[in-house]
């Protein structure tokens, strides 16, 4: 694995940080399964109709995002261990996801961020 997924120890000053240099934040909150987390990210990052809800359907959808405005997006993940805590294997399915697509699109380049602990 790449490890392009960072901690960081605050949400809000991630999010402050990300917009002051015009990248667009995008915030998921915390989620206790592998399904609320796949709905929770195509939330955030506003995934079109036809996305599946499955880790293939998130890996084309994050490697995509034409439907973003182009530039820097970042990921902002708060409570991330309750997910890890509730479902240890969906957490590291969809870290192995979020981890393989982010930074490979050049246009919308995507960052990920684990905030708190």
């Amino acid at each position: 694995m790449r490890q392009m997924l960072h901690y960081v120890p605050d949400a809000a000053r991630a999010v402050e940080q990300a917009r002051a240099r015009g990248a667009l934040a995008h915030l998921l909150g915390p989620v206790t399964s592998k399904a609320e987390a796949l709905d929770a990210i195509g939330s955030a990052l506003d995934f079109p109709a036809w996305y599946g809800r499955n880790l293939d359907a998130l890996h084309d959808c994050l490697a995509d995002l034409s439907w973003q405005p182009i530039g820097e997006h970042v990921l902002i993940w708060t409570g991330h261990r309750q997910l890890e805590t509730a479902d240890p294997t969906g957490y590291r399915a969809i870290l192995e996801v979020l981890d393989a697509t982010s930074n490979v699109n050049p246009q919308r380049p995507l960052s990920i961020l684990l905030a708190g602990t």
